[in-house]
């Protein structure tokens, strides 16, 4: 897993632009398909894989393809490009970042020398307004050689596994739950795990702004059950209280009861929770109704689809460098397939 997790995560695959990311799924999955299983796109621009159980409850498994990134919004005369951000980042982590393109087009993230900044500057966040990519151009007429309006970014970024069991990459969220998806899908197709659901793997798109992409996957899919594999932030950092820390990294796989967009279903989380108790693997409750993912819009679309949530614990979530632990992907697979096992 740690080898496709990397492949993942360095792939280009901002919202809208999943392409390669797809690609490298599908490639995997396709060598060692599950007997009689279904591997199909969607117009929603997800890939699903389909393990057919007849007259079983339907289990939808989702993790979204897609990561935070950018798109040119302008070329100033000068060759510097004004940009916005693609999901959620927070301005503070972009300063002298790198950047590239889906055609491998490198730039920086500039802003003015803090030596030419007034105090009153000094005292405020940066704002994405104020920043621009540096791509190397002298002039609009290069740049405009080289890139155009609605280009997407995404860091440029290397994977570095440090310390005990951590790794640092660009896009783990949520590369991490796709390749926690693809070995229990390889898994299955060795026979070590059977399934007493219907099974459906959702690897969806464009998460990171819209949710459209699951949306469409609960649509296709109308799933009775669903489980989301996501990251989570944290918070665990300097100068954060302990209240606001509100799980920790290397603790094994995370459940929740509530975030800022679903309220999940408590029956199924404790089945969850119980199920880690009898197979002794380590898990700990999200202690903050904060964030949100796919689960709202699977749960609005499928009406009394129960939803339940795996997260890894993720510190600097969106930026070049969010850190995870290999523990807590351990756990949540092993989490994972004992659901998907039905406690068997």
């Amino acid at each position: 897993m740690k080898e496709l997790l990397k492949e993942l995560s360095l792939a280009f695959g901002p919202s809208g632009c999943e392409d390669e990311v797809r690609d490298i799924i599908e490639k995997y999955i396709k060598v060692a398909m599950p007997k009689g299983a279904e591997l199909f796109s969607h117009k929603s621009g997800g890939l699903f894989l389909h393990i057919p159980n007849e007259n079983k409850p339907k289990m939808m498994i989702c993790a979204h393809m897609d990561e935070v990134g950018f798109m040119v919004t302008g070329i100033k005369d000068n060759g510097l490009l004004h940009f916005g951000c693609v999901g959620g980042i927070d301005p503070i982590v972009l300063t002298s970042k790198r950047v590239i393109s889906e055609k491998g087009l490198c730039g920086s993230i500039i802003a003015k020398p803090v030596h030419l900044l007034s105090p009153e500057e000094r005292d405020k966040r940066p704002k994405i307004e104020n920043m621009l990519i540096d791509i190397g151009a002298d002039s609009k007429e290069e740049a405009s050689n080289l890139t155009f309006v609605g280009e997407y970014f995404t860091f440029d970024s290397d994977y570095i596994e440090y310390g005990d069991g951590f790794v640092k990459c660009k896009a783990l969220d949520d590369r991490l739950g796709c390749a926690i998806m693809c070995k229990a899908i390889r898994e299955i197709a060795k026979g070590n795990i059977t399934s007493e659901y219907d099974l459906y793997f959702a690897f969806t798109c464009r998460e990171e702004v819209s949710f459209s992409g699951a949306i469409g996957a609960t649509e296709l899919i109308k799933p009775d059950y669903a489980i989301v594999i996501e990251s989570k932030a944290v918070a665990d950092v300097c100068g954060v209280s302990e209240r606001k820390k509100v799980c920790d990294l290397g603790k094994g796989a995370i459940v929740s009861f509530a975030d800022l967009g679903t309220i999940y279903d408590k029956d199924f989380t404790r089945y969850i929770m119980d199920l880690c108790d009898k197979n002794e693997i380590e898990y700990q409750v999200h202690r903050m109704v904060s964030g949100g993912n796919d689960s709202r819009h699977i749960q609005l679309g499928a009406c009394g689809c129960r939803v339940g949530l795996l997260s890894a614990a993720s510190r600097y979530i969106h930026s070049p460098s969010d850190v995870v632990h290999y523990d807590d992907l351990d756990a949540i697979y092993k989490a994972l397939t004992a659901v998907i096992k039905g406690g068997n």
